[in-house]
């Protein structure tokens, strides 16, 4: 059976506040966020991580690997 691709990013607001305190587990550096993506991304890990329904996946294994282009 074939896999459904995944819908595409959703526009989420994320409070401010909440930006200001959120690091990356993996390096503990701050985080950009990626509004058009739906992510937040770690430039020091090189991750991603995915904002699911308003709430951000601070998990490492649920992150994306940046390429060269990100």
């Amino acid at each position: 059976m074939a896999e459904t691709p995944a819908p595409p990013p959703v526009d989420v607001e994320i409070d401010p506040r909440l930006l200001e305190v959120l690091v990356c587990p993996v390096t503990r550096a701050p985080l950009e966020y990626d509004r058009a993506a739906g992510e937040l991304i770690s430039r020091a890990a090189r991750l991603a991580y995915p904002i699911r329904e308003g709430v951000p996946i601070m998990l490492p294994e649920e992150a994306r690997e940046l390429s060269d282009a990100d």
